[in-house]
């Protein structure tokens, strides 16, 4: 067992896919960081000259098919490339990506490097958190949080070095230069990943599939999947119910097909999937944290939408007479991960020992408040604004640690649950399915930030105050409905 945790008294292949997913991060949360600053820059100076309302559409539309591309992601490894190879297959796609993306040129070259980028973390992201959990065959307990704890300090270092680098080169040398470096950090990933792959010892492979798995991967469901969503997005053109003429009516008719092509999965597993008594109940409970998570995500993601063009309108950002990069005032939610990332998880294990640990409904319950708290901070920083004063940046800082808490109780410790609550024969389906609740909420947030009008200031501290109400409400439902939750999951702690 000794030397079985050889990182941080964990597996050694946490390693490998911590600095993997580092790396990784450092493309995304870098290109992120400047994605919309770039969008809504006027074209004579070498921006995309967008209107904030399109910009903020098509944000939302590529961060949310990042995270919705993991469910096909998740459908491949587990029938066709296994977990490792969708990781190596997935960095390729990315670092290309960021290659097209460096390519001055038109608005559809842009386009089809974020397309590269979407299709690549589809493969990518929920198959390195998947083989983080399969590390931990057998323990269902707080050392899987802890472990979850930790490869999140490797997301938001990448995050932290990304915004950093991507934002200064992107906003004050050149915008291609930062995609450039993003393109450069995923090729380091790659060949980390490469290097240091023998350290898995063979987890994340493909496996022969028994009858009974096969039988629950068919094609079938797929196939009429895809035939459901042109149909329904044809209905919803045809009663006029959103214009996919707009970016914004696209985005629109993204999110319903989010919406009801989960519900439509989560239905056929519960009803046709095999599962047992038990399994349907743990599969109900995925469900919820689904609905949590994309609820928190919708505001939290506003970092890089409406939160960054606050930054750049309405921040002051002078230090010593040098204005900062508006992109890296992001930096301070991955810095505040680094932080207490490592004390987050030693808590988890030390309130363990003392059965104190709380469950994770609860402590979903109190990320949706953190998040809430964060935007209530932000509606008297517009308040400020209102008032014909610039906000310091402070303001921001503080909804960036009110963020951070409520992300290290939701984010790692969901991840964490889905690997435990998941059946085996749809366990990287479900991985992806929690990726698909950042999409939904990234898609929300992005529409939302659609709304935000530079030249109407007293709008606002309203838009802002709605997210606190929303925010809010659902972290305390899911405090009273905590016991009945805990009691569907079973054995999972």
């Amino acid at each position: 067992m000794a030397q079985y945790r050889s990182f941080f008294g964990h597996p050694a292949g946490l390693a490998t896919l911590f600095f993997t997913e580092m790396w990784e991060r450092f493309s995304y949360y870098g290109m992120r960081a400047i994605l919309i600053l770039f969008m809504t820059t006027p074209a004579a100076q070498e921006g995309l000259g967008l209107d904030i309302e399109t910009s903020a559409a098509v944000y939302g539309m590529y961060t949310g098919a990042v995270y919705l591309l993991c469910l096909p992601g998740g459908w491949l490894a587990d029938n066709i490339f296994g977990q490792q190879k969708a990781i190596w297959y997935g960095g390729i796609l990315i670092m290309l990506g960021h290659l097209v993306l460096a390519i001055p040129g038109s608005t559809q070259i842009f386009f089809a490097g974020l397309a590269l980028v979407a299709m690549g973390t589809g493969l990518l992201k929920p198959n390195i958190s998947s083989i983080v959990g399969d590390l931990y065959t057998g323990d269902k307990g707080a050392r899987r949080d802890a472990g979850f704890s930790i490869f999140y300090m490797g997301i938001n270092l990448g995050s932290l070095l990304g915004q950093t680098v991507v934002s200064f080169l992107g906003e004050k040398v050149d915008w291609h230069m930062g995609f450039g470096a993003a393109a450069v950090g995923m090729f380091l990933g790659l060949i980390q990943y490469r290097l240091t792959i023998g350290t898995l010892k063979g987890v994340g492979e493909m496996q022969v599939k028994t009858n009974e798995v096969k039988k629950a991967t068919n094609n079938k469901f797929a196939y009429l999947m895809i035939v459901f969503a042109a149909v329904l997005v044809f209905l919803l053109q045809y009663f006029n119910l959103v214009d996919l003429g707009t970016a914004r009516g696209i985005a629109e008719s993204a999110g319903i097909l989010i919406v009801v092509i989960t519900l439509v999965y989560f239905a056929n597993i519960y009803i046709s999937g095999g599962l047992t008594g038990s399994e349907r109940k743990q599969v109900f409970v995925i469900f919820l944290l689904f609905i949590g998570a994309a609820l928190f995500w919708a505001g939290f993601e506003q970092a890089g939408s409406t939160l960054n063009l606050f930054a750049r309108d309405y921040t002051d950002r002078f230090i010593f007479g040098y204005e900062l990069p508006a992109g890296i005032l992001q930096n301070f939610n991955p810095l505040f991960i680094i932080l207490l990332a490592p004390i987050f998880g030693s808590l988890w294990i030390r309130l363990a020992a003392r059965q104190m640990n709380p469950h994770t409904p609860v402590k979903f319950a109190f990320g949706l408040i953190m998040m809430a708290l964060g935007f209530l901070v932000m509606y008297f920083a517009a308040k400020v604004v209102v008032l014909g004063n610039q906000a310091g940046m402070g303001w921001l800082i503080v909804t960036y640690l009110f963020h951070t808490t409520g992300e290290l109780t939701l984010s790692p410790v969901g991840l964490s649950a889905t690997t435990k609550l998941a059946p085996r024969k749809y366990y990287s389906q479900m991985m992806g399915i929690w990726f698909v609740a950042t999409a939904l909420g990234n898609l929300i947030a992005g529409l939302f930030a659609g709304g935000f009008d530079p030249s109407n200031v007293e709008q606002i501290p309203d838009l802002f105050m709605s997210v606190v109400l929303f925010g809010a409400s659902f972290g305390v439902l899911f405090l009273i409905f905590a016991g009945p939750i805990k009691k569907w999951m079973g054995d999972v702690k």
